[in-house]
């Protein structure tokens, strides 16, 4: 039976090293037989096989030992278990305040070594020791509001994170950091874009690809990025912070309702589309700040946190039957299509959309392509779906059409009020000239 004390070793693996009195950390020396190899004993993946164990070496690489090689293992040094010690550094009160709002993800894991995957068990807190560089720039008030990965965030979870940003800026933060995880970081900044529009401040939203104890984690330098933005750059809006490139030295600086993550692991993952940056972060402060970004102001502003959940994304494709399309329409208020090239789905399927737009539903079109724009009028389907009632969205990204959909459906007083909201830009989130290639 595997114990979680065991460091990830079961069966004969757990046999072997347990008859030699060994445990996880310990300095041994294994005799595999005219060769002898010495270092330290660490956590490994528990779901692998039990007949290895892994060993870190003096030159710093871990090796896995078959343990039928093994023909003796000694203990030469006790070592200690791996542990985490949090030991924040005491804040500086002459300092502005930044409230990190934590909820979860990459940033704020650790690898765990029983699974060898990463889970969610770093604080605020913890993030604000591990990084005491960050005691030199803000008075840091870390405040946990959610601790999951950010595939399992709702948008009731939206709205959380919402109403605490707007709750520390009227204490007098000076400006907001979000760890969120990547995976849905793109639908969570676009969210907070449309609920916290006119905010006097900047709401930095951030995380990492690879967890903060690995490393060669991100979270470092995109921490530091954010919480440095937050607390000097004269910008206001909500935006997303994350590595420019595979170096450690420039951090991108996207509009929330731009930004689209388009790798799954590397640390250049986040791009903006469509539009550039509105500036790039290096530790000598913000180079090329857009100009036309607002800027910090101080005083009120009106909040709207809700959203509603009955909202769907549906991407079409070849042979989309129509079973299926009624399906992922049942019980919704809205739908966001990801239709091909220029807006279109198969012919088949337009008239259960008109359908759906005659309940009272609410239509949109974007396009799958990443660049480019939705042109409805240029084919007999565009334009068929413009008559059923499907509106365009110009280059609206679908992840944010999605969630600004579900934003105009909860904080307008009808379906044609949300129609009209969908065309009107409101953060930023389409623009008036199409660029014909990737952005930098």
């Amino acid at each position: 039976m595997f114990m979680a004390d065991k460091g990830g070793y079961s069966g004969p693996s757990l046999q072997l090293i347990e008859g030699a009195g060994v445990s996880v950390g310990d300095l041994v020396e294994l005799d595999l037989g005219g060769e002898k190899v010495t270092g330290s004993v660490v956590p490994r993946y528990q779901y692998d096989d039990d007949s290895h164990i892994v060993v870190k070496l003096k030159s710093g690489y871990n090796v896995g030992i078959r343990i039928s090689r093994v023909k003796s293992i000694k203990r030469i040094a006790t070592g200690e278990k791996p542990a985490f010690a949090s030991t924040p550094p005491r804040p500086r009160q002459d300092l502005p305040e930044v409230a990190i709002l934590g909820t979860g993800g990459t940033i704020a894991s650790r690898v765990d070594y029983r699974t060898g995957a990463v889970h969610p068990a770093i604080s605020s807190e913890d993030l604000y020791s591990l990084m005491p560089e960050l005691s030199d720039i803000a008075r840091i008030k870390p405040e946990i509001v959610l601790t999951v990965y950010s595939e399992n965030l709702e948008p009731a979870d939206w709205q959380k994170i919402a109403d605490k940003a707007v709750e520390a800026i009227e204490k007098g933060a000076r400006g907001v950091v979000v760890t969120t995880g990547t995976d849905t970081m793109g639908y969570t900044a676009a969210a907070l874009s449309f609920a916290l529009q006119g905010v006097p401040v900047p709401v930095i939203v951030v995380g990492s690809q690879r967890s903060s104890d690995r490393p060669s984690s991100d979270a470092y330098l995109n921490l530091i990025g954010a919480v440095s933005i937050a607390v000097s750059a004269d910008v206001s809006g909500v935006y997303v912070a994350m590595h420019s490139d595979m170096s450690d030295d420039r951090v991108s600086v996207h509009r929330a309702s731009r930004v689209r993550k388009n790798h799954t692991s590397s640390r250049d993952a986040f791009q903006s589309v469509g539009v550039d940056p509105i500036a790039f972060w290096t530790r000598n402060g913000l180079e090329s700040l857009s100009k036309d970004v607002p800027k910090r102001r101080t005083g009120s502003f009106a909040s709207k946190t809700r959203f509603e959940s009955a909202v769907g994304l549906v991407k079409f494709y070849p042979s989309m039957s129509t079973s299926f399309v009624e399906s992922a329409l049942t019980g919704l208020r809205g739908v966001v299509i990801e239709g091909s090239g220029l807006g279109h789905i198969n012919r088949k399927n337009i008239s259960v959309v008109q359908e759906f737009v005659k309940r009272g539903g609410v239509a949109c079109m974007t396009s799958q392509c990443i660049w480019g724009r939705v042109d409805m009028d240029v084919y007999d389907t565009g334009r068929d779906l413009l008559q059923a009632g499907v509106i365009p969205l110009e280059d609206m990204l679908a992840e944010t059409a999605l969630v600004k959909l579900m934003w105009a459906l909860a904080n307008s007083g009808s379906p044609d009020d949300a129609r009209r909201t969908m065309t009107a830009d409101l953060v930023g989130e389409t623009t008036k000239r199409t660029l014909s290639s990737r952005s930098t």
